[in-house]
């Protein structure tokens, strides 16, 4: 299974005022009990210039958590860079 993205999903849990450690969490508890192989997409966007305003920056923050929590359950990390995979943990 394909999501695409949980950078998007992160800005829409942010922007509706959800609690979106809870949010993570429900996402973690879910991803644990899935039975097929599952493919996630994230933006990096901790490589930019700093946000100028508090929600950019809590934003870029959480998704910087996010992106971390999820790379360390997963087998098989690969960032892509100009279109070209970078494998950064697991098997290329």
């Amino acid at each position: 299974m394909l999501v695409d993205c949980l950078t998007l999903w992160l800005s829409n849990a942010l922007l509706a005022g959800e609690d979106v450690e809870a949010e993570i969490e429900r996402l973690e508890a879910v991803l644990a009990k899935a039975a097929a192989p599952l493919v996630l997409v994230a933006n990096e966007v901790g490589f930019g210039i700093v946000p100028d305003n508090a929600l950019g920056r809590r934003f870029r923050d959480l998704q910087g958590q996010l992106n971390q929590r999820i790379a360390a359950r997963a087998d098989r990390v690969v960032l892509v860079v100009a279109g070209v995979p970078l494998t950064i943990k697991g098997s290329p």
